[in-house]
């Protein structure tokens, strides 16, 4: 369907809405809740250029940047300070993330390293015990106490970002912010949903309760005006100062004020204001691998989602996927085929055993063997799909390389994703973090903080006393799931050719699934990108339960068969209602981009 330049198509529609419901998980750990599936999306057709974001706000905002003649670096800028705005749940200037940028002009595919750092005073005890002389545990706990809270690193990405690719002015690229700030919108059902889900922990931090919270402590409902005068005055400091007035003055003084502060009942952060002076970013070349006929890049290490991404899908290019395409295939993707879910959770836990053993921070922590190059090589991925057993599942995998420490994997899921094309070729992906749901709870300025270091494996040894990878260090980047991807034709001698895709999505942990079973729907079994993304989702972590998305209707209604066809395969299965927040956008013909965003958050895509 073809789309209005930055107008909303009936393509972005709601769609028929079912009902999403919170299964009750500890919300330390959940990801953010279920809050419905919108039936019967179609993909949106421009041309030109695109954006995809998790809020129609920030979509419309990066649009009218891009109908402008700005390059998807600008929009990006543009999208992410709206989405800290009316998508503070899930992001904001008070978190990370991690860009993926394609310049058509070179042909380079950069890879920026936005992710947060611990305080230089925290030590691989910080999250589990005040300080050496007082042993206790911190509280309320790790997520909720200051210790939860890393050095925010965003800004700081978009502005070295933008210092190479864009060519709007830095300032104007924040005034739809501004704007949207001081004048208000109105909140949305998931946000206010989100809102309640977390009122309690809300209601102890006095700025959030104030921000968030009606008179009565409730959340305040769908509907409501909310402005915030005191983003508006952040995103004014930023504009005119550029991005190291967030890690300067006053804004940075407030930020560790408010990490910092010792109140009853919460252990303060370590954090300083020398620490945000001395943050930045790091830039990498991507990491590129082959898939079928293509070439899928993905980001480097801190991130462990492009290694596990390609290495799952590495696994998967020794099997015939082409023949166990979905049934019922339409505008909400296919029931997918039994042995397909088994194939792929099977590559995936072969592929999360490796990420489990041997990713983190490539500051502190060597890749064994042939380093990360090895983990996503064919021979390497060939010898890992030997281990596929087509009749029984193996439950659990082990790590394939010499033996390393391994940690717990942990989740993110506070987290939003934007996929941008612009006019002139260029292509951004970024995914972006406060953590978990409302990050840490602790609110300043009009944003809150995130709670990114519980993302490492908070002990620091193994049951063998050997040193986890993927523990707290002082300075040290938390290893995250995030997996902005980009597609590309493959060129002659393992080379990238024509740009093809851009994808990625939120979702913690199962952000590597939820990426891996759009590209095997876009790549094996032909899906356009609304399908893909609205497709059920499934997969598994190194661990004996496969996972299966109920949300979706296909899945609710054939949920007792698909049991019970897996279980005798082997599998433990987990039923849930499972929330990704996927975009994708694909290279049609001529100047054509098809778009696609999940049903499962209240995403658009928009173009011109």
């Amino acid at each position: 369907m073809p789309a209005e330049p930055c107008e909303l198509s009936d393509a972005n529609g709601t769609g028929e809405e079912t009902d999403g419901t919170h299964s009750g998980e500890d919300i330390s750990v959940a990801p953010e809740i279920s809050t419905g599936y919108r039936s019967g999306m179609k993909p949106v057709t421009t041309s030109d250029y695109a954006v995809s974001t998790a809020n129609p706000h920030a979509s419309r905002a990066a649009c009218e940047v891009l109908r402008e003649g700005g390059t998807a670096a600008d929009a990006l800028v543009t999208a992410q300070f709206v989405l800290g705005l009316t998508e503070p749940q899930s992001s904001g200037i008070g978190g990370g993330g991690y860009i993926l940028y394609y310049d058509a002009e070179t042909g380079n595919v950069t890879a920026i390293d936005g992710r947060e750092t611990a305080p230089v005073a925290a030590d691989e005890n910080y999250l589990i015990q005040v300080s050496a002389e007082d042993d206790s545990a911190p509280v309320p706990d790790a997520r909720r106490s200051g210790r939860s809270i890393g050095v925010p690193g965003i800004v700081a990405a978009l502005g070295l970002l933008h210092d190479t690719q864009g060519t709007t002015d830095w300032a104007a690229l924040l005034d739809e912010a501004q704007t949207l700030a001081n004048d208000g919108f109105e909140i949305s059902p998931r946000m206010s949903a989100s809102i309640a889900n977390s009122a309690e922990d809300l209601s102890k931090d006095p700025e959030a309760a104030a921000y968030f919270l009606d008179e009565d402590g409730d959340a305040k409902v769908a509907g409501t005006w909310l402005q915030n005068p005191d983003y508006a005055e952040t995103l004014r400091l930023i504009a005119e100062g550029g991005p190291d007035a967030f890690y300067t003055g006053e804004i940075a003084s407030d930020v560790v004020e408010r990490a910092t502060r010792d109140v009853e009942g919460f252990t303060p952060s370590l954090m300083t204001t020398a620490d945000l002076a001395a943050y930045s970013p790091v830039v990498h070349d991507a990491l590129c691998a082959p898939y079928r006929d293509r070439m899928v890049c993905g980001m480097p290490p801190s991130s462990s989602g492009g290694v596990t991404v390609l290495e799952t899908l590495g696994i998967l290019n020794n099997f015939d996927l082409a023949q166990y395409a979905p049934s019922e295939v339409g505008l909400d993707g296919g029931l997918p085929d039994v042995e397909a879910i088994h194939l792929i959770a099977e590559a995936e836990r072969l592929a999360y055993a490796d990420r489990n053993a041997y990713i983190g921070d490539p500051a502190f922590v060597d890749v064994p063997g042939g380093g990360v190059p090895e983990l996503v090589s064919p021979d390497y991925a060939r010898q890992r799909a030997e281990l596929i057993d087509a009749t029984t599942s193996m439950g659990t995998a082990e790590p394939g390389l010499t033996a390393a420490a391994v940690g717990a994997p942990a989740p993110e899921s506070g987290t939003s994703h934007i996929s941008i094309m612009d006019s002139y070729g260029n292509a951004a992906s970024l995914t972006t973090s406060i953590e978990a749901a409302f990050g840490s709870f602790h609110f300043t300025r009009g944003f809150l903080l995130n709670n990114q270091l519980t993302d490492f494996s908070p002990e620091p040894e193994d049951e063998n006393g050997e040193p986890i990878a993927n523990r707290v260090e002082s300075a040290k980047r938390p290893r995250s799931s995030m997996s902005p991807m980009l597609v590309f034709s493959a060129g002659g001698n393992g080379e990238i050719g024509e740009l093809e895709m851009v994808l990625g999505s939120p979702g913690g942990a199962l952000i590597i699934q939820y990426v891996v079973k759009t590209l095997v729907n876009i790549i094996d079994w032909g899906m356009d990108p609304q399908q893909a993304v609205s497709a059920p989702n499934f997969g598994a972590m190194n661990q004996p339960a496969t996972g299966i998305g109920i949300e979706h209707p296909l899945m609710a209604e054939n949920e007792s068969e698909l049991v019970e066809a897996l279980e005798e395969l082997g599998h433990e299965v987990n039923p849930t209602e499972q929330s990704s927040g996927l975009s994708a956008l694909v290279h049609g013909t001529g100047q054509a981009i098809v778009g696609g965003a999940d049903p499962r958050r209240e995403g658009i895509v928009l173009g011109g």
